[in-house]
């Protein structure tokens, strides 16, 4: 009990250099992700659960075994696991050559209207023009819009994800929203 204590009270930096050399205290970042980074799986597959949890795993699996490759450079440990599940999640839909949905709400819809300079308000006709418009992205463009407006993530993170600039990642979400932009106003 008292080394539980002790472990509590490391720093997430202190626990990963500890799980390099003594896989058992990978344990305590796995407790520590596992709900997030399922959520996150569970999102991206459109409420598959069993389909999340094994990717989950998947992700954690990873995860461990290339831990000695992992360099703190200053993100959060959670957006190196979660760069593991978008490749894992990818993964999954490459083999499966499905797509999925995104569960889309009203409130998250007007954010992304606003962002991109669509409208101060929308009927419920133009969120379901404007969600069309949405499936009709590429994937790698669907994918920073959905982080960004539908995951809440911040360009850091999403930069984390995918290995580039914080000024990389909102550059691409800017020009995805500007395209986005175009296309509405071509489709009034």
């Amino acid at each position: 009990m008292k080394k539980r204590k002790n472990i509590e009270k490391l720093s997430e930096t202190e626990i990963i250099v500890l799980a390099k050399k003594d896989g058992k205290y990978f344990g305590v970042l796995y407790d520590h992700y596992f709900e997030q980074i399922f959520r996150f799986c569970f999102k991206r597959l459109g409420g598959m659960e069993d389909t999340a949890g094994d990717i989950t795993q998947q992700v954690f699996i990873k995860a461990m075994a290339n831990l000695n490759k992992y360099e703190d450079r200053g993100l959060p440990f959670s957006s190196w696991l979660y760069r593991i599940a978008q490749n894992e999640v990818s993964m999954f839909f490459r083999k499966q050559k499905k797509n999925y949905t995104v569960p889309v709400d009203e409130n998250r819809i007007q954010d992304l209207a606003s962002e991109a300079n669509l409208s101060s308000y929308m009927s419920m006709d133009d969120q379901q023009q404007l969600v069309e418009l949405l499936n009709g992205l590429e994937d790698d463009h669907m994918d920073l819009i959905e982080l960004r407006f539908f995951q809440e993530m911040s360009f850091k993170e999403i930069a984390a994800i995918y290995g580039i600039t914080e000024a990389n990642a909102k550059m691409r979400t800017y020009r995805i929203l500007e395209r986005l932009g175009k296309k509405w106003k071509d489709s009034k």
